[in-house]
């Protein structure tokens, strides 16, 4: 039998702070976990789920006690099998909540980047069609995968970038991951994205770019060894086909820093010129945006 309106507003006008705040942190920890699983295999699991347990309160209802029994003594082992089958989401959603700047709090835990050289770096790469794989790490620590390849813990540069990235070099193959101003290792193994709908469409390299912001808040940057295209993963998707713009732009957002691009542009006089002097060009392999900066 359905309560009458007026007995509904009484209860909610008998409701204390506390509880309301409970009420209000329940509603926000659904919501995340709507948004998380929206679009992704789990909400597909979590469907079977839901019809699973509508069979048992089926069952219930019609006394039907063979299925019932049945369908209960799985359900003690339920809680587990939820954590082992979303897991990734899992991570997903406690990072997602730990990357939320509340109050503007964390922005004095920013470490500092480089992201000119990174920029400089994979402008190069993509004209002169070099693969490369390059993780910056943010939140959450990629020790894991640092200790999966070869050590380096160097200052951060774009001459370097270049070295590693060399075909036929020995740190070619891999992953290089950059933490804050410093390249903590190169040819790094990384998981690859199980994704279904990318195995088929990508290679190994980008499907690694792609695992790997799977487990973790990392933003990963990818060059095409046969087009030179550049792409960017963050939260396990991918952007390909972007500009070294929009490189900077998903950097300094996934960072949480504001772009140089977004700033107001200086207003640099020109030298006079005599006439019918040549014009000066712009230095090979350099970004041209870097000197607009």
């Amino acid at each position: 039998m359905a309560l009458p309106l007026s007995s509904i507003t009484n209860w909610f006008l008998k409701l204390n702070v506390t509880e309301a705040i409970d009420i209000l942190v329940v509603a926000f920890l659904i919501y995340q976990l709507i948004m998380v699983v929206k679009g992704t295999r789990a909400a597909h699991i979590l469907g079977g789920i839901g019809m699973v347990l509508l069979v048992y309160l089926f069952a219930a209802g019609t006394n039907l006690e063979l299925l019932r029994s049945i369908l209960g003594t799985l359900f003690p082992y339920a809680a587990i099998a939820v954590i082992v089958i979303f897991q990734s989401e899992i991570r997903r959603t406690l990072a997602r909540m730990g990357r939320s700047r509340w109050l503007g709090l964390s922005s004095q835990f920013q470490r500092r980047d480089s992201t000119d050289d990174i920029l400089l770096a994979i402008s190069r790469l993509a004209a002169d069609k070099f693969g490369a794989l390059i993780v910056v790490e943010r939140d959450t620590g990629l020790r894991t995968f640092i200790e999966s390849g070869v050590a380096m813990n160097a200052s951060l540069s774009r001459d370097l970038l270049l070295s590693i990235f060399q075909p036929g070099g020995a740190l070619h193959d891999g992953a290089a991951i950059v933490q804050g101003d410093r390249i903590a290792a190169a040819a790094c193994f990384l998981p690859l994205s199980v994704n279904p709908l990318l195995a088929s469409k990508l290679g190994t390299r980008h499907r690694a770019a792609i695992g790997i912001t799977e487990e973790a808040d990392c933003i990963s940057l990818v060059v095409s060894e046969e087009t030179g295209q550049i792409s960017v993963c963050a939260y396990g998707e991918i952007e390909s086909e972007v500009t070294i713009a929009r490189v900077e732009e998903r950097l300094a957002k996934h960072l949480g820093r504001k772009s140089k691009r977004e700033q107001p542009p200086k207003v640099l006089r020109a030298p006079q010129r005599h006439p019918g002097a040549p014009s000066e060009s712009n230095a090979e392999g350099g970004w041209k945006g870097a000197g607009q900066l």
